[in-house]
C-alpha cells in the first residue's frame, strides 16, 4: 500500500509540475513582432468554461465569405442577428453525447480519458457584452485573422473537397457539428486545440494548455 501511495504522489507532483510547466513556459518562446498600430486590427474571443474553451471571431464579410460552405449543411452562417462565429473542437463522445452536466455518461467520460474521434463545434452568437467572466477578448491584425480562419478551415476533415457534417448533431436549432481531424485525449484535448488556434494568429500561450484556467492565465501574461 505504501509503495502504491509513494507512486500516486509522484504522480500527482509530476502533473502539477507539467501543469505549471505548461502554463509559464511561453509559446513560442521568443515574442512575435507586434503589428503596427495603424493597421486594421479585428476583436477575437476566448470563451471558457469550466473544461472547455471556445473561440468567437467577428461575422464579417469575410469571415462569411470564408465560411459560406457551411450553408450546404443547413448552418444559418446569413443570420441577421449573429455578430460572432463560434468555434470549438473537442472528442466525438463527449460533446456530443455531454449537452449539459445532468446528461454526463460513463462511456463518453472514459473515451474522453483515453482516445476519441474529434469533432467541431459550431455556433453563432448575437452582441457579446465585455467584460464578464470566461471572456478574454484580443486584437488581432488582417492576417493574423486570415491565418486563424485557414487554421480553423484546415481543421475540417473533408470527402471529395466536401465537409462531413453530423447529421441530426447539435444541442439547438442554430448549432451544428462536424468531423475534425486529430484525435482527443486527456492530455491533447479542447484546449490545447484553441491553445494552437490562438497561436496560429501570433498570439503567444503556455507550452501546454490542457485545462481552460491555464490557458487563459497564459494568455492573460504572454499577450
Amino acid at each position: 500500500m505504501r509503495v502504491v501511495m509513494r507512486w500516486l504522489l509522484r504522480i500527482v507532483v509530476l502533473l502539477v509540475v507539467l501543469a505549471a510547466g505548461g502554463t509559464f513556459i511561453p509559446r513560442p518562446l521568443i515574442a512575435p513582432v507586434k503589428a503596427s498600430s495603424e493597421e486594421t486590427t479585428h476583436r477575437i474571443l476566448l470563451l471558457s468554461g469550466s473544461i472547455h474553451t471556445d473561440i468567437a471571431i467577428p461575422l464579417d464579410e469575410e469571415t462569411r465569405a470564408a465560411f459560406s460552405f457551411l450553408h450546404g449543411s443547413g448552418f444559418p452562417l446569413g443570420h441577421p442577428n449573429a455578430e460572432w462565429l463560434v468555434i470549438g473542437w473537442g472528442g466525438r463522445a463527449f460533446y456530443l453525447e455531454t449537452p449539459n452536466w445532468a446528461e454526463l455518461k460513463p462511456l463518453p467520460v472514459l473515451r474522453a480519458l483515453t482516445i476519441d474521434r474529434s469533432v467541431l463545434h459550431v455556433d453563432l452568437a448575437g452582441h457579446i457584452t465585455e467584460p464578464q467572466p470566461g471572456i478574454a477578448a484580443f486584437d488581432i491584425d488582417d492576417d493574423q485573422l486570415a491565418r486563424l480562419r485557414n487554421f480553423i478551415l484546415d481543421s475540417f476533415i473533408r470527402n471529395e473537397g466536401e465537409i462531413a457534417p453530423i447529421p441530426n448533431a447539435g444541442y439547438g436549432e442554430i448549432d451544428r457539428f462536424f468531423e475534425a481531424k486529430g484525435y482527443f485525449n486527456a492530455l491533447f484535448g479542447c484546449n490545447t486545440w484553441t491553445a494552437a488556434a490562438l497561436r496560429s494568429a501570433g498570439l503567444r500561450t503556455g507550452l501546454w494548455n490542457p485545462l481552460p484556467q491555464s490557458l487563459r492565465l497564459s494568455v492573460g501574461v504572454y499577450n
